[in-house]
């Protein structure tokens, strides 16, 4: 539009309607650009004012007024019509949107072997603390699980009901496989157990390559699920709690029990799933009659000339003995007298106190002045000096060997380090120790001075620098600084050590630390 108006616009009341609603190309706006005279103008004005009602007439009417470029930013955007309104008014009907098929489906969830510490590669199932069929909730114990170093409970992560077991007590699996199956709801339970028939048939014999293709081409339509079977509860008999004459199977509770009431585990019948001790079991093996009969009957003989596989424990023994044979090692020996040691030991005795809690304290005070001695080489590139001092001391149990862990023996007075260390070994022999308990440990002590033995040597576990093997404080003939000849208790200690960080020297300035500090051993008990 510029300078006069075209014919049929100009001085028009009602202007030529805009085209068709039907049209594809909604009507614009037009403005005028340059200069006319003044008449061509108002004119203009009044085309343009006419055309803009005729515009609006066909649209939503617009927003209540705002300032100048913001009404036009917002009448240009109220001029263009939507896609919804266009489709309208073409005549076109909406398409609908697609919606997803919403199918509920059962919900069956595996239960799979968990990995109880870093070098657990498989697990043993110990005993199974439900039945097939028995409801379970969030958080309850389920299964127990032999671990290389300890059996643990493990919980189930969701409601439902035990279906299928697909791994019995007393046989393994490796971490991350399915044991078990869940099922969300009771009528559920028939479709589980028909997929853990299906996973039993594919264990025992898998298919032919050729086989396995055609089923991927072709899978067969899971078989409809057979009428859900009514629950009985039928009592389970009591079964003996030894599997094999090896091991007892019991609760952690049951056990921490049957030591407080002397009570022997082998000797008790267990009434739990798959006959494993509870704690009602042992209190009423406490509360009745002694047999006449010696308890030792109840353990049947090995077999002489039987070969047995190695526990989950020994095998991780075994795998870390062999580790250590990569590590260049050397050792030292020290003769340390023990008098005052002794003297120490048997005042504050009484207290709760052990050597083993006093040779940790003392070792600890001389590792804070020789770090390099408590140190580690993991990658052959380097060594760490590792920041806290924790005293890991191996101790013989039932089918293997652990080493819990006095974490920070260097901080702790020596009455709340042997309160720690009698909660460490209870949970040692009852197979409870968590992960963090046993394999923290910066320096390791092996004392066999207890069994009468003067001097051995330790081999040193994978991971740290150094571990040192006590023996036993004899009385030994010694002769004096002023020539005398006197008796006085002495020990012997060696140290292996890792070559590669620690040399002859770290040792022998450690081990004369440790001697100072045994034999004045007055700073041990603040």
């Amino acid at each position: 539009i510029g300078g006069k108006p075209k014919a049929g616009r100009a001085g028009s009341d009602q202007p030529k309607p805009p085209a068709s609603s039907s049209s594809a190309n909604p009507p614009r706006l037009r403005y005028s650009q340059g200069g006319s005279s003044s008449g061509s103008n108002n004119n203009s004005k009044g085309a343009k004012a006419n055309y803009l009602k005729a515009s609006l007439l066909s649209f939503p009417p617009p927003a209540p007024p705002v300032p100048a470029m913001a009404g036009l930013l917002h009448l240009h955007s109220t001029l263009l019509p939507s896609a919804s309104l266009l489709r309208q008014r073409g005549g076109a009907q909406a398409v609908p949107r697609r919606r997803r098929a919403c199918r509920v489906e059962a919900k069956i969830r595996e239960i799979f072997m968990p990995a109880l510490s870093s070098t657990m590669t498989e697990g043993k199932i110990v005993a199974w603390n439900a039945a097939e069929g028995d409801r379970l909730a969030k958080g309850d114990p389920v299964v127990v699980v032999e671990s290389d170093k300890a059996d643990m409970d493990v919980e189930t992560f969701h409601d439902g009901f035990l279906a299928a077991v697909l791994v019995p007590a007393g046989e393994s699996a490796p971490v991350g496989s399915a044991i078990a199956l869940l099922a969300e709801s009771e009528e559920e339970i028939p479709l589980a157990r028909s997929q853990a028939a299906s996973f039993s048939s594919a264990a025992a014999s898998p298919p032919a390559p050729q086989e396995t293709v055609a089923q991927e081409a072709s899978p067969a339509p899971p078989p409809p699920p057979p009428p859900a079977p009514v629950a009985v509860s039928v009592p389970a008999p009591p079964s003996p709690a030894t599997q094999g004459g090896a091991r007892v199977v019991a609760s952690p509770y049951a056990k921490k029990l049957a030591k407080e009431l002397s009570v022997d585990l082998f000797a008790v019948t267990g009434s739990g799933p798959g006959g494993r001790v509870v704690a009602k079991d042992v209190e009423a093996a406490a509360a009745a009659p002694k047999k006449a009969a010696p308890v030792a009957a109840a353990r049947p003989d090995v077999p002489l000339g039987s070969t047995v596989p190695f526990t989950t424990m020994q095998g991780a023994v075994s795998k870390n003995m062999v580790e250590s044979l990569a590590v260049p090692a050397f050792r030292v020996g020290y003769t340390i007298t023990t008098d005052a040691l002794d003297a120490l030991y048997k005042k504050i005795k009484a207290k709760g106190v052990t050597m083993t809690a006093l040779l940790a304290k003392a070792t600890a005070m001389a590792l804070v002045q020789h770090p390099v001695v408590n140190s580690s080489c993991r990658d052959g590139q380097s060594f760490t000096y590792n920041s806290s001092i924790n005293i890991a001391v191996a101790v013989a149990i039932d089918g293997g060997l652990i080493t819990p862990v006095l974490q920070d023996a260097d901080k702790l007075d020596i009455y709340s380090l042997s309160r720690k260390w009698k909660e460490l070994v209870d949970k040692a022999r009852a197979k409870q120790l968590q992960p963090q308990e046993y394999n923290s440990g910066t320096f390791t002590l092996s004392n066999l001075g207890m069994f009468g033995v003067d001097r051995f040597d330790a081999i040193l576990p994978p991971g740290t620098g150094a571990i040192m093997a006590v023996g036993s404080s004899q009385p030994t003939v010694v002769g004096t600084k002023d020539g005398r000849i006197g008796i006085k208790s002495q020990m012997q200690v060696n140290v292996t050590a890792d070559h590669r960080v620690i040399y002859g020297s770290d040792l022998a300035a450690f081990l004369q630390t440790l001697s100072k500090i045994i034999e004045d051993p007055k700073d041990l008990t603040f």
